[in-house]
């Protein structure tokens, strides 16, 4: 008797949980992750050679473009943006690594940047687990470095962040690509 009391308890107990759970609707930006080396997850779990820890890895939302005029106009020239949509975007380096020209200790960083129509202003910011650049502080910036703006024939619909095989992070949208150049310490 005792048992089934408890059987009807734990049923009770997990229809009322269920019921205040809140469903949400599937993001219109969703989330990502791109590794260094590309994969890493899978190549990890393929092979016993597969190192430890990646070298890299970036979290980010996926805006689409929709048919909207995007460098200069959704996202501002001249204003610091989060790359990408909803939370801050945020890379972790499992080893030191070189950015632009700048060291940076492993670790994780909020990654933003300074749009400009030929160049842009990559930043790593201490501060992370924050929502677009409402809680952005520069006083945290770990480092800034300008690298350069492409064009692409093709324009990208969906926001992409995606690291080469060299390990230098790329970043497409619309009709613009940006490569940040990024080395890795040796072992």
């Amino acid at each position: 008797m005792n048992r089934v009391c408890l059987v009807i308890l734990f049923a009770l107990f997990t229809c009322t949980g269920f019921s205040q759970l809140q469903i949400t609707e599937p993001d219109k930006s969703p989330l990502d992750v791109a590794y260094h080396p590309h994969g890493y997850p899978i190549l990890k779990f393929q092979s016993s050679s597969a190192p430890a820890l990646p070298l890299a890895r970036v979290f980010y939302s996926r805006p689409q473009k929709n048919g909207r005029v995007i460098f200069g106009d959704i996202v501002k020239y001249n204003e610091i943006w989060r790359l990408g949509a909803n939370e801050s975007t945020e890379i972790e380096f499992f080893k030191e690594a070189t950015v632009g020209k700048i060291k940076v200790p492993k670790g994780r960083y909020s990654l933003f940047c300074v749009p400009q129509a030929g160049s842009w202003t990559i930043v790593l910011n201490n501060g992370l687990y924050s929502w677009g650049t409402f809680s952005y502080d520069k006083k945290l910036d770990r480092m800034r470095t300008d690298v350069a703006v492409s064009k692409i024939e093709t324009p990208v619909e969906y926001f992409t962040m995606a690291f080469d095989a060299a390990g230098n992070l790329m970043v497409m949208w619309d009709t613009v690509k940006v490569v940040i150049p990024i080395k890795y310490a040796a072992k």
